[in-house]
Parts: C-alpha cells; sequence; structure tokens
C-alpha cells in the first residue's frame, strides 16, 4: 500500500513513520527541507520539499498510485485544498485531511471528505472528563 504524507510536523511525521513501520511505501511531502529531520536518520521512505498544492510535486510523491492521502499541514485552507485535488483529480481512494475549525470540518464532512478534527475531539475529551470528574464527586 502507498501513503501521501502532506505536512511534516509533529502529527504528520508521526503518521508517516507508524504507517512505514506497518509496511506502507510513504512519501512525505513538504515545504521546509528541515523538516525530514522529524522523520529521524533511519527514514527509508520517500521526502519531497514543496507545496502541497503543486499538482507537480503531488505526482512526484506518487499521488496517482496512492492508496493513501493524509494532509496534515497547519493551514485549514491549504488542506482542503490539498484533500479535494487528491479525492476528485487524482481520484485517491482514502484521502483524510486534519481540519481545526469544528465548523468547517462539519461542512466538508458532508462534501465526502474523511476528516479529522483534533479542536471537536479536545471538546468532547475535555467535557466528557469534567462530567465523569462531576459524577465522582457526587457518588
Amino acid at each position: 500500500m502507498k501513503a501521501i504524507v502532506v505536512g511534516c510536523g509533529r502529527v504528520g511525521s508521526a503518521v508517516a513513520q507508524q504507517l512505514l513501520a506497518s509496511g506502507w511505501e510513504v512519501t512525505v511531502l513538504d515545504e521546509n527541507e528541515d523538516a525530514l529531520g522529524r522523520l529521524g536518520e533511519s527514514w527509508t521512505g520517500g521526502f519531497v520539499v514543496g507545496h502541497g498544492m503543486d499538482l507537480t510535486l503531488l505526482r512526484e510523491a506518487g499521488v496517482e498510485e496512492a492508496d493513501a492521502v493524509v494532509v496534515t499541514t497547519d493551514g485549514d485552507n491549504t488542506n482542503l485544498v490539498i484533500a479535494q485535488a487528491a479525492q476528485k483529480h487524482f481520484e485517491v481512494p482514502t484521502v483524510i485531511v486534519r481540519v481545526l475549525d469544528p465548523a468547517r470540518a462539519q461542512f466538508y464532512a458532508t462534501k465526502g471528505l474523511r476528516i479529522v478534527c483534533p479542536t471537536s475531539s479536545a471538546i468532547e475529551t475535555l467535557v466528557s472528563a469534567v462530567r465523569h470528574a462531576e459524577e465522582e464527586a457526587t457518588v
């Protein structure tokens, strides 16, 4: 299986490393060449320097043969544009995109994108923790 990870920050690099460790062929695309250092010295996957909205660079990364694209840059707009290109233009079967804005995440989920919204997850977890603590205090 082949995956492209766009964005090599804390999240993208961890996703890339875990996919590679589980047997995927992984190529990471990031604007910053220094981000390669986040992958570690033993990184055996691919790495392409440039912007993920550049269709030529997506092709260079292997998007046309990809089974999955994971988009994790630090910008919602950028992530959504790249994800839509992967989904609609390149017809990648699995496209997963991180979106920080819960309202945007909800909207684009209705458009068929697989959305991960850490903000919504954090809100749910925090509220649940408070409610759980409240229940324990009343017992």
